[in-house]
């Protein structure tokens, strides 16, 4: 469904973000995107779906392609048309108009009424609650609520791959079990997922494979359930150990990086 090669991206001519970076996801796969903060992965997103500009930012090398098409470097509304739609961090609702009418943004690029219809009754299907408050002002809505309206409005699209930055960021668990089963409904639904996250558990007990980055680079990848099972990934992602020596969280992160992963 998506192949990013050999892809680099450099902010205001000077900062290297991305280098060098592979990754695919199959169609009709959960692909988990791991990694801190500053590891370039809202960055892989802006690279995907042609949102670097706005940011300075370009693609200086590699290549990006859904299915068997090329869209390194189009324009973000031709890429929404191909197919794929992105759950920015943060949701970014329209905070002042109704539900109902940031759903209908979502179909902007549609022309048929009946397909907008139908993906309308999919999304309505999916969160209930949508539908109980949609005459609600979306700036109104809790925050668990806001995610489900900024997914909802991404699945107006109709995208054959939906991108998912930090979907579970904010929420409370209740509400992160929650989105994460909505997000195994979508994929069971015939969607493709690319799922940035920073709770790697939440990530990995959905997602077919996973691809770990850090500063840019891809410096670990494999199925799911051999990274859950990875040591080095429970220790630095997931704040635990092996061993039977038990550690802090913060411990952990200060740890130094195994000299395999940089090799």
């Amino acid at each position: 469904m998506l192949s990013v090669k050999n892809l680099e991206v450099v902010y205001s001519d000077v900062v290297l973000v991305l280098r060098g970076l592979s990754i695919e996801v199959p169609s009709g796969e959960i692909v988990a995107l791991l990694g801190a903060n500053g590891a370039g992965k809202t960055t892989l997103l802006r690279a995907i779906t042609g949102l670097l500009a706005p940011h300075r930012g370009k693609i200086t090398k590699g290549t990006v392609h859904l299915a068997d098409r090329d869209i390194t470097g189009a324009d973000p509304a031709a890429v929404v048309r191909g197919g794929i739609a992105q759950v920015m961090e943060g949701r970014r609702v329209f905070a002042e108009i109704t539900v109902d009418e940031n759903l209908r943004t979502g179909a902007y690029t549609r022309r048929s009424r009946a397909e907008v219809r139908e993906s309308y009754q999919r999304v309505l299907d999916l969160f209930p609650v949508l539908g109980q408050r949609r005459r609600a002002i979306a700036g109104y809505l809790s925050g668990g609520e806001q995610q489900m309206l900024a997914i909802g409005r991404a699945l107006m699209a109709a995208p054959r791959l939906l991108l998912l930055d930090e979907p579970s960021l904010g929420l409370a668990p209740r509400l992160v079990e929650q989105v994460r089963d909505i997000i195994v409904q979508i994929n069971e639904q015939g969607t493709s997922v690319l799922l940035v996250e920073q709770n790697a558990m939440m990530a990995l007990s959905i997602a077919d494979s996973g691809y770990v980055l850090e500063t840019g680079r891809v410096v670990r990848d494999g199925p799911a359930v051999e990274l859950r099972a990875d040591e080095d990934i429970r220790e630095f992602y997931l704040g635990a150990s092996a061993t039977r020596t038990r550690r802090s969280f913060a411990e952990v992160k200060s740890y130094r990086r195994r000299k395999r992963w940089s090799a």
